[in-house]
């Protein structure tokens, strides 16, 4: 159980169960994060070397194709702390399937858009700052504060559009 008093942070942990909290902003909210393991060290390093959004399944292809004994729902798991931690960005796609992409450092705190191929899954990252002035000013204009968006563009990238 985790509860806050006052300017501390007060834990009250089981010995047998691995956790770790991640403490940000100013209220102090607190993540619990999945100990690191040789299985999610492989999904991660799957996604990054993906290069583009890729599904669970694609990943668990990968993993299992190179002889990795990992399941699928370890794959979803692995998936979901690496967004909850911010290096990994999820989208879905058309079909409505959830994708992820490795999108660097959580410490990096780059906010920014993709561009995405709908054939072959390419990725770019783009910076938007015509659209993060017109969410500021809609958000404004509506007496809104705190607001997150999203925006993805969809495309055929060169390459697919040659074929």
């Amino acid at each position: 159980m985790l509860t806050r008093a006052g300017p501390e942070l007060i834990t009250h942990l089981r010995q047998d169960v691995p956790l770790s909290v991640t403490i940000t902003g100013n209220l102090g909210r607190v993540t619990p994060r999945q100990r690191a393991t040789k299985q999610g060290a492989a999904v991660r390093d799957t996604l990054r070397a993906a290069g583009g959004f890729r599904s669970a399944q694609d990943v668990y292809g990968v993993l299992r194709a190179d002889g990795g004994s990992v399941g699928l729902s370890t794959v979803y798991r692995h998936l979901q702390a690496l967004v909850d931690d911010g290096v990994v960005d999820v989208i879905h796609n058309s079909d409505g399937e959830a994708t992820y992409r490795y999108c660097g450092d959580a410490a990096d705190g780059h906010h920014h858009h993709h561009l995405v191929c709908r054939e072959c899954g390419r990725t770019e990252e783009i910076e938007g700052r015509a659209v993060e002035r017109w969410a500021g000013e809609v958000a404004d204009r509506h007496g809104y504060t705190d607001v997150d968006h999203t925006v993805e563009l969809f495309g055929r990238c060169a390459e697919c559009s040659a074929r």
